[in-house]
C-alpha cells in the first residue's frame, strides 16, 4: 500500500504539469502566449513586493541585532519553563509570524544544538510545520495588491499563531515528552 501511495505522489506533479497544457491546447488556448503573459505579470508583482520585503527584513534584523529578542526571552523564560515550554524555543515562536527564513534559521540552530530527536528539536519542528508567517503574508501579499486596511487580519493571524503554538507544545508533550 505504501509503495502505491509513494508512486502516486511521485507522479502527481508531472501528470498535472502535462495535463494542464494538453487540456488548454484542446480548448484552443495558445499555451505559450498565456505562459509568457503570466510570467510578465509575475515579474511585475515580484518587483512591486521588493520594497515591502526589504522593509520587513530590515525591521527583523534590527530586532535581532539590538538584543531585544534576547531580552524578551530572558524576561519570559522563568514563567515558560514552569508551564513546560522550553525558553530556547521562544525566539522561534516570536520570529515565526515575522519571517519564515529567520524562523527556519533559528529552528536549525536549535536542532543542531539539541539534536533532531530531542524534545526541543521535535517541538520546534512541530511549530515550524504547523504555523505560518502572518506578518510576512500580510506585508508581502496585501502590499502587492494594494490592501492597506487589514481590519481583522492581524488579530486572526496572530490568534491562529498562538493557537498553533499552544497546540504544538501540547502535542509535543503528549507524543514526545517524558512518560
Amino acid at each position: 500500500m505504501f509503495s502505491v501511495v509513494s508512486d502516486l505522489s511521485r507522479w502527481a506533479v508531472p501528470v498535472v504539469l502535462l495535463l494542464v497544457p494538453l487540456i488548454a491546447m484542446f480548448r484552443g488556448v495558445n499555451v505559450f502566449e498565456k505562459f509568457v503573459e503570466g510570467a510578465e505579470d509575475g515579474f511585475s508583482t515580484a518587483v512591486k513586493t521588493i520594497p515591502f520585503l526589504v522593509a520587513m527584513l530590515v525591521a527583523i534584523s534590527i530586532f535581532r541585532a539590538s538584543g531585544a529578542l534576547d531580552m524578551v526571552v530572558g524576561i519570559f523564560a522563568p514563567v515558560l519553563n514552569m508551564v513546560g515550554f522550553p525558553a530556547e524555543v521562544l525566539p522561534h515562536a516570536i520570529m515565526r509570524p515575522l519571517s519564515g527564513g529567520a524562523s527556519l534559521g533559528i529552528a536549525t540552530d536549535i536542532i543542531k544544538t539539541h539534536g533532531p530527536d530531542s524534545f526541543i528539536g521535535r517541538l520546534v519542528s512541530t511549530m515550524q510545520g504547523s504555523s505560518d508567517t502572518t506578518f510576512y503574508v500580510l506585508t508581502l501579499y496585501f502590499g502587492s495588491v494594494g490592501i492597506s486596511r487589514y481590519r481583522y487580519s492581524i488579530i486572526s493571524g496572530l490568534s491562529a499563531d498562538f493557537t498553533t503554538l499552544i497546540a504544538s507544545v501540547y502535542v509535543a508533550h503528549k507524543l514526545f515528552g517524558p512518560v
